[in-house]
């Protein structure tokens, strides 16, 4: 069977692939982008207070809120694809017990 490119893919009514499966490391890329401003906005957000227990604040939660936001991110995408896998293997599984047709 030959791949079918992503806008193949994307304009599929019949949704017999997923789209997630293939796009799902620029995902996880913009997760991390978006994990990387969070901490960045809090840095500064800190650093905005001008008061030494606002910088410490925001000196000591950056790394801990991209931490926080890249580990769920990746927590959500890896349960999204073993959604998607385990729909794939049961389609196959399926197809697989299927009598064949004349």
């Amino acid at each position: 069977m030959q791949e079918k490119g992503f806008f193949e893919l994307l304009f599929d009514f019949s949704f017999s692939e997923f789209v997630t499966t293939k796009i799902i490391k620029v995902l996880y890329v913009l997760a991390i982008i978006g994990a990387g401003i969070a901490a960045l906005t809090t840095l500064f957000s800190g650093f905005a207070t001008k008061s030494f227990s606002g910088v410490l604040y925001g000196l000591v939660m950056t790394p801990i809120v991209f931490l926080l936001g890249t580990l769920v991110a990746r927590i959500w995408l890896e349960t999204l694809i073993v959604l998607f896998r385990i729909a794939e293997n049961t389609t196959k599984l399926v197809r697989g017990n299927e009598p064949p047709t004349s």
